[in-house]
């Protein structure tokens, strides 16, 4: 089975092709998530035609195109429904159109964190598993579970995905959700720069002095001993945590995959997590096993070939019934 894939994340689009579960060619584009999503699907589209011309194909002879999209998803129709900030005329188009038009594909098309859990079940840190969550941490926090094997979506398509969207601290900060003390509004890369500037450390702080305010940057300071980013870092590592065990409270996972770019500081994030879940977990059956992802930016590019297959397999359903 050869797929394309797109994965949009706040800074990043990651593109694919996609051979019988294993990513043969990638290409990554500046995301520029404020701006129209209609503005970059063009970039997208050549960037894809380049990748099969690379690879010796022509779209067309790709079996469909997987989209993984940070937002609530029809995934029926092919729709996002909501934006949180980025790309805000998501909404607004059809996709299903825009990819025969572009590249004569299906489309299929899911949430981003819910991809990157289907990829690490089928091929990486949690095949073989059958009760697995997922929390993705990069601009916001996704989350994702299956539960005895079946991928958990939920009536309106939102259960599981809106794990960065609990409610972390009462009476807590404004999330661009709509609600107050959500985990991504306490923890987030989105809300970082914000988080460090009301700290009164912060004007004294190297923090201050980065073009770009980063996890990257917290966590490599925290280490020099700066006592801003060690606060911060302390916080984030505390707000992850405790999402971590609101999950497996509702969702009974066996084990809790880590994905997303500030997994880059696996080393201090993994073992934290782990000590808190294995502290503060009610689990009288055992410890949930805390795991990084095994396939890093390729997770939700592999979900295609497992959503396509879905897709056809409820066609064939309908079809007999």
């Amino acid at each position: 089975m050869i797929t394309l894939a797109a994965d949009f994340g706040g800074r990043r689009i990651k593109l694919g092709l996609v051979r019988d579960g294993r990513v043969t060619a990638r290409q990554v584009l500046a995301a520029d998530s404020d701006q129209p999503l209609a503005a970059r699907l063009d970039a997208v589209a050549a960037s894809l035609h380049m990748l099969c011309a690379d690879q010796g194909l022509a779209p067309r002879e790709c079996d469909g195109l997987a989209f993984a999209y940070p937002s609530l998803i029809d995934t029926r129709q092919c729709r996002i429904l909501d934006h949180f900030g980025k790309f805000g005329d998501a909404s607004d188009l059809d996709l299903r159109a825009w990819a025969r038009e572009k590249l004569g594909l299906t489309l299929v098309i899911d949430n981003d964190a819910r991809a990157a859990l289907i990829g690490e079940w089928q091929f990486g840190a949690g095949r073989g598993c059958d009760n697995l969550a997922v929390i993705t941490l990069g601009t916001g926090l996704g989350t994702s579970a299956v539960i005895e094997g079946r991928l958990l979506r939920g009536g309106h398509g939102q259960a599981g995905i809106l794990g960065g969207h609990l409610t972390i601290r009462y009476g807590g900060r404004p999330c661009v959700c709509g609600n107050i003390g959500c985990a991504e509004a306490e923890a987030s890369t989105w809300m970082l720069d914000k988080l460090a500037r009301e700290r009164n450390d912060f004007p004294h702080s190297p923090l201050s002095h980065e073009s770009v305010l980063d996890y990257a940057a917290i966590f490599r300071w925290a280490a020099e001993g700066d006592a801003c980013a060690r606060a911060l870092r302390d916080h984030s590592l505390h707000i992850w945590s405790v999402t971590a065990v609101n999950l497996i409270h509702a969702y009974d996972p066996e084990k809790l995959v880590l994905c997303g770019g500030i997994m880059a500081s696996a080393p201090v994030i993994l073992p934290a997590i782990q000590d808190y879940v294995n502290r503060h977990a009610h689990t009288l059956w055992g410890r949930v096993e805390v795991l990084p992802s095994a396939l890093g930016d390729d997770a939700a590019l592999l979900a295609g070939e497992w959503l396509l297959r879905e897709q056809t397999a409820s066609n064939i359903s309908c079809e007999e019934t």
